[in-house]
């Protein structure tokens, strides 16, 4: 016997794939995130506004849950496959912060490729605008964020 899956059932499918898949760059960047007593990363100088360590888990999980949630009502909206890419680009970029930073121990080449994560993420809340004002608004925190992490970035740098 077959059985239909309902539309509501298949809408929450699709909402937690996009969050998952959004979650997947995160776990694939604290593979190389250690901040241990005797981690590269807590021998470093860093500046007075340095949060906390712990602070940056949950924030960053919410955030790929809003990304998730953004890339769902895009899809949804027929945002495209320019804009598609676009996210999928910042992504990986995402990802590729934190294997530069704390894998490579390289705080310079990180902050060059921040501000290439920063413009498209810029460029991914523009293209989706253009179909979903909510999935642009819902990556906002996600851009306040990574300009904050951009300019903590640069002064680990200058300090170090």
């Amino acid at each position: 016997m077959v059985h239909k899956i309902s539309k509501e059932v298949l809408e929450m499918l699709k909402i937690a794939g996009a969050i998952v898949l959004c979650l997947l760059a995160g776990i694939i960047g604290s593979l190389f995130t250690v901040t241990g007593p005797a981690s590269w990363y807590s021998q470093l100088i860093k500046p007075s506004f340095n949060p906390p360590n712990w602070i940056f888990a949950p924030v960053w999980t919410i955030l790929y849950i809003l990304m998730g949630i953004a890339l769902y009502l895009a899809v949804k909206n027929k945002i495209g496959k320019k804009a598609i890419i676009i996210f999928a680009s910042q992504l990986v970029l995402n990802a590729l912060w934190t294997i530069i930073f704390f894998g490579m121990h390289n705080p310079f080449l990180a902050f060059m490729e921040i501000i290439l994560l920063w413009i498209a993420i810029l460029w991914t809340i523009i293209e989706f605008r253009k179909k979903s004002r909510a999935a642009s608004y819902l990556l906002i925190p996600y851009i306040l964020w990574v300009s904050f992490a951009s300019i903590l970035n640069l002064a680990i740098y200058f300090l170090n």
